[in-house]
């Protein structure tokens, strides 16, 4: 089971007035969609961003291509 919570935002109210004003009102699923992209985006955005930090801190190793040689000739 999911909850939910409420987050409050300020739109223009031009943008309001013509939410309004739009014959579907089912706009709430689409905007919590449209939220739900740009969070995953930016999250991934993120953590990409934090693993190029850490690529750039780590010692040059083996070339990963050389690792899997190994393993399987070891094998």
């Amino acid at each position: 089971m999911s909850s939910t919570s409420v987050y409050s935002i300020r739109i223009d109210a031009r943008v309001k007035k013509m939410i309004e004003e739009i014959p579907d009102r089912n706009l709430q699923e689409e905007i919590r969609t449209l939220i739900e992209q740009a969070v995953k985006r930016k999250r991934k955005e993120q953590l990409l961003a934090q693993a190029r930090e850490r690529q750039q801190v780590l010692p040059s190793g083996m070339p990963a291509a050389q690792a899997v040689r190994e393993d399987r000739d070891a094998r």
